[in-house]
C-alpha cells in the first residue's frame, strides 16, 4: 500500500485560455476546482487514474522513434488513454494542438497518436489493442 493519495501534474502554460480549451473543453477532463484569483489563474481538472511511468533514455528514444520517427519529446510527456486515439488527435488538432506524427499501431497492439498542446507539451493519446 502507498501513502500517496493523489498524483497531480502541474503545467505552467503561456496561454491559459488555450490550455483550458484543449484539456477541459476538448479532451473532456472534468473541472474539479477553480482557485483563480487576482494573483493568478488555476483550474484543477480530473484526469482519472494516474500512473507514473519511468523511462530511461534508451526507452524514451525507442518510443519516440516508434511514434514519431525520431527523438522529439522532452523529459515530460503526458500519455492519456482514450477510446479512439485517432479521433481524439483530430479533435485536439482542431482545438489548437499541433500534430507531431501520424497515429501508429504499436508492436504490442495499442494505437498511439502524438500531438503537441499549444504550450508545447507533448501528448501521447493511446487506445489499448485487443488483448
Amino acid at each position: 500500500m502507498t501513502d500517496v493519495q493523489e498524483f497531480r501534474i502541474t503545467l505552467t502554460v503561456d496561454d491559459f485560455d488555450a490550455a483550458v480549451k484543449l484539456y477541459r473543453d476538448t479532451l473532456g477532463l472534468p473541472q474539479l476546482q477553480d482557485w483563480s484569483s487576482d494573483q493568478g489563474r488555476v483550474l484543477l481538472l480530473d484526469a482519472g487514474r494516474a500512473t507514473l511511468e519511468l523511462f530511461d533514455e534508451a526507452q524514451a528514444a525507442m518510443v519516440d522513434d516508434l511514434e514519431v520517427g525520431e527523438r522529439v519529446s522532452g523529459k515530460v510527456r503526458l500519455a492519456l488513454q482514450v477510446p479512439d486515439a485517432d479521433a481524439m488527435a483530430s479533435r485536439l488538432t482542431d482545438a489548437g494542438a499541433t500534430p507531431v506524427a501520424a497515429a501508429v499501431t504499436t508492436p504490442w497492439g495499442d494505437r498511439n497518436a502524438r500531438v503537441a498542446a499549444p504550450d508545447g507539451m507533448q501528448l501521447t493519446l493511446f487506445t489499448l489493442g485487443e488483448e
